[in-house]
């Protein structure tokens, strides 16, 4: 490997370590980081690699770097919850029913418009791969493949058979974060798959071209999860 690869995995290697350190809140909001020189020594890696890592942790968001005041962290606001980085710290982490209702009220409001484009643009080849998702969840049901991975691929898919390109860049989001509430509201659920039946009805919509009923049969797929998230706040209330 040579010194610039090595210099770029380094600088790699401590974003994520901070940035995992960030959001798990060993650093608090306010709170300074030590120097970059601590850092280097820290890490034993160079200074042009530990800047690279600041900069690049400072446009997620996540820090703020200036003379005089040091490295800080910045309130979870600024930070880039649409980078997959960001996102995929903070749910590696402990991640809030808050947070997992706020990641589904956005799913109401981004995949049931994803599915009516879906239908509305009949993009066979793209409508066929929603379809090998399905089977995939229906043998993940019999035992048979991951079930979570059946379920992210069909909602990926529908991104993907909207051929809008604001939706299709959502997917690597939606893929991280699916990957923590689809274990979780199946736990609540107490089953270990999602249901095949719901997810059947959504591609049959969209598969026959019929915008309304793909927009419905989402919307009611995703409210569903919402309102067990709700219920175990009510009783973490309660």
């Amino acid at each position: 490997m040579d010194r610039e690869q090595n210099g770029r995995n380094l600088t790699q290697q401590l974003v994520h370590t901070l940035g995992a350190a960030i959001a798990s809140g060993r650093y608090k909001v306010g709170e300074g980081l030590p120097s970059e020189a601590h850092l280097c020594e820290e890490f034993g890696i160079s200074r042009s690699a530990t800047r690279e890592a600041i900069k690049m942790l400072t446009a997620k968001g996540l820090i703020s770097s200036r003379p005089r005041q040091g490295i800080r962290v910045q309130p979870r606001e600024t930070w880039n919850m649409f980078d997959p980085d960001v996102l995929g710290w903070i749910l590696r982490g402990q991640p809030t029913l808050e947070m997992l209702k706020e990641f589904l009220q956005l799913r109401v409001a981004i995949e049931q418009e994803a599915a009516a484009l879906a239908a509305e643009d009949q993009d066979r080849p793209k409508i066929a791969a929603i379809g090998a998702a399905l089977r995939r969840m229906k043998d993940a049901e019999e035992g048979l493949g991951d079930s979570v991975d059946a379920d992210i691929a069909f909602h990926i898919s529908i991104l993907k058979a909207t051929n809008n390109p604001f939706y299709m860049q959502l997917s690597s989001f939606i893929e991280t974060a699916l990957r923590v509430s689809i274990r979780f509201t199946n736990r609540i659920k107490g089953v270990e798959t999602a249901s095949y039946k719901n997810h059947k009805r959504l591609y049959d919509a969209i598969d026959q071209g019929n915008v309304r009923a793909a927009r419905k049969a989402s919307d009611t797929m995703q409210i569903e999860a919402l309102e067990l998230i709700k219920s175990e706040l009510a009783n973490k209330v309660a």
